[in-house]
């Protein structure tokens, strides 16, 4: 398997020290240049790997149509299954080794600058789940708006809690947003207001694309969930935390969720991501069997978030990590359709916020600044107890091994004031 634990591979491709693009990663995405439209690519180095220009030198990159590889989304590619999409890594591997020349001698032909492309949202997502999986983050909110002694709700350690979002705002990084608009209730003993929002929050999460999933009624198990999982990307779903405060009572948010999400734009395979398993946190009580698995299956991802002014200013103010999750990608998969619930490629499964035990590992301003209490300073001498306009949140996560980095790209989104 084409990894980090296989550092002595090398590839044609010149891949600067410490690239988070080597052959041992080789994600997916959708990019375009000034010349091209919209089609699937495979980051390597500095460079896309054009797999539409690829496909037209006659080469053989498996089951696939000419018109898979001339797609805007990377769905008909992942219609074929984990199967082929794994074998089609594994040949791209093949392909970009340094001791082959197949493809090498049309380098110029099939190889485009990152710089000189534009990233595209990668799938076309049909549905959108974020669940609510880090122990930290729920109990640090539990502590703030319930009981401080009793901060989990009495479900919480026996279901990976989540709920059903909207896909049509989720958006790749570059693409800025606006500032939402709703009601909130500032003041408990007035009636509600009508304007912008005035407490926006990002949340440093992840998430994992599907494959097709069994038909609607059939369960995917702890065991089966992998081979339904193409990837993961890092995703930042915004919230409106005076809009949520008002109208989550009692169906959960709504406005202050729906209008946008941010992902990065490459989708880093399961594949790549292997050697970086690791156990989780033991959960107890003892999880109920269809959620009971076999094997490691947190991922040892450092993230990182900065926030950044208009005047340039930068300051880093979460440093978390995604295996700091109480429930796992695939118990997430295995309760999502344990009710018999059908999946289609290119849907999408958020883990919701992940925060760490320690303050500098929290994993959205609400926390961070503790409900507005603790601002943090900026290098420019403001500070900041949730996002600002003008403000860009950018979120970054690597994963280190035998001196490879596998990383997925940076998540950039500015804010602008509400329309």
């Amino acid at each position: 398997m084409l990894n980090a634990d296989h550092p002595e591979i090398q590839s044609w491709v010149s891949v600067p020290s410490g690239s988070p693009f080597p052959i041992q990663n080789l994600p997916f995405g959708i990019f375009s240049t000034k010349d091209s439209s919209p089609r699937p690519g495979v980051a390597i180095g500095d460079h896309i790997l054009d797999l539409k220009a690829v496909h037209g030198l006659g080469i053989d990159l498996g089951p696939f149509k000419a018109s898979d590889f001339d797609s805007s989304v990377l769905n008909d590619l992942m219609s074929q299954g984990k199967k082929a999409m794994t074998a089609l890594r594994e040949r791209i591997g093949e392909l970009l080794n340094a001791g082959d020349h197949e493809l090498k001698n049309h380098a110029e032909s099939v190889l485009v600058l990152q710089s000189d492309a534009e990233m595209h949202l990668p799938v076309r997502i049909g549905d959108y789940t974020d669940f609510y999986s880090s122990i930290d983050h729920a109990t640090n909110v539990g502590k703030m708006f319930r009981d401080p002694e009793n901060a989990l709700l009495p479900n919480w350690r026996h279901i990976p809690v989540g709920y059903h979002g909207r896909s049509s705002s989720i958006i790749p990084s570059g693409v800025p947003i606006h500032r939402p608009k709703g009601q909130t209730r500032p003041d408990a003993e007035k009636p509600p207001v009508y304007g912008p929002c005035r407490l926006l929050d990002f949340e440093l999460e992840m998430a994992f694309v599907t494959f097709d999933g069994k038909p609607l009624g059939h369960s995917i198990t702890t065991s089966e969930a992998e081979d339904y999982i193409f990837g993961m990307v890092l995703f930042n779903d915004w919230s409106a935390r005076d809009i949520q405060k008002w109208e989550y009572v009692p169906l959960g948010p709504f406005l202050a969720k729906n209008f946008a999400s941010s992902m990065s734009p490459w989708i880093v395979t399961l594949e790549a991501l292997e050697p970086f398993k690791v156990r989780g946190e033991k959960q107890q009580p003892v999880v109920l069997p269809y959620l009971e698995f076999t094997g490691n299956h947190n991922v040892d991802i450092p993230l990182e978030v900065s926030i950044e002014t208009e005047t340039g200013a930068s300051q880093v103010v979460s440093r978390s990590n995604y295996r700091y999750m109480y429930w796992n990608m695939v118990q997430q998969l295995a309760h999502h359709t344990v009710n018999g619930c059908n999946l289609r490629s290119g849907d999408m499964m958020a883990s919701g916020t992940i925060s760490g035990p320690d303050e500098g590992s929290f994993g959205s301003m609400l926390e961070i600044s503790w409900q507005g209490t603790k601002p943090v300073q900026m290098p420019d001498g403001t500070e900041r107890r949730f996002i600002q306009d003008g403000d860009t949140v950018i979120m970054n996560g690597q994963c280190e091994k035998n001196g490879i980095t596998i990383g997925f790209g940076e998540l950039r989104t500015k804010v602008l004031p509400a329309i």
